[in-house]
């Protein structure tokens, strides 16, 4: 008995130790596909919806640069071109930054689910009748999609995000608009 105890005991130290070494180096793969730079750029429509007259469609234009820490985790920054809404009498032009954390679960090896939650920094340029200002504003945005690997380094993604932002008139009857961009958008990203 004591001879099939130790024969036992050696054969489930080598499955576990080979066990272990094929976990290490399949993470360890992993970690150098999962992990590192990423660019990227987004082309979508925006919806932008308020209680003022600003409501429009628009296309809108994004450029995005990341670093992710696994498979897991990223956190990520990008431009963003809103563009030029309103009506004759009134006029928006909006840009803005973004800082992101993003969380992502992959579903497979090809498809992956992904949620961002960040900052949003703007700037507005207004325009009504002879009217004319620049306002910095600073607002949280929210954002998720799914993400689709073409190759080791090329992933196409689909995303949807809202933006809350403001439009503030406070020179013309001290008016402040609440709005938020809607975003859906599809891209691409390539990971270093």
């Amino acid at each position: 008995m004591k001879h099939k105890t130790k024969i036992l005991t050696s054969l489930t130290a080598i499955a576990l130790a080979a066990s272990f070494n094929t976990v290490a180096q399949s993470n360890s793969s992993e970690d150098i596909n999962d992990s590192g730079f990423y660019l990227g750029g987004n082309y979508g429509y925006l919806r932008v919806e308020g209680d003022d007259d600003f409501d429009d469609d628009k296309e809108a234009f994004e450029g995005i640069a990341g670093y992710r820490f696994n498979q897991y985790f990223a956190l990520e920054g990008s431009y963003i071109d809103f563009g030029d809404y309103g009506t004759d009498l009134a006029r928006a032009d909006v840009d803005g930054y973004t800082a992101a954390i993003k969380g992502s679960l992959p579903v497979n090896e090809v498809f992956s689910l992904f949620l961002k939650v960040g900052q949003l920094w703007s700037e507005t340029d207004y325009q009504a009748l002879d009217y004319s200002r620049k306002v910095d504003d600073e607002s949280v945005f929210v954002g998720g999609g799914v993400a689709f690997n073409i190759s080791t380094n090329l992933v196409l993604n689909a995303t949807y995000s809202v933006y809350d932002t403001s439009l503030e008139f406070d020179d013309l009857d001290d008016e402040n608009f609440d709005t938020d961009f809607k975003q859906a958008s599809v891209g691409l990203e390539y990971r270093f």
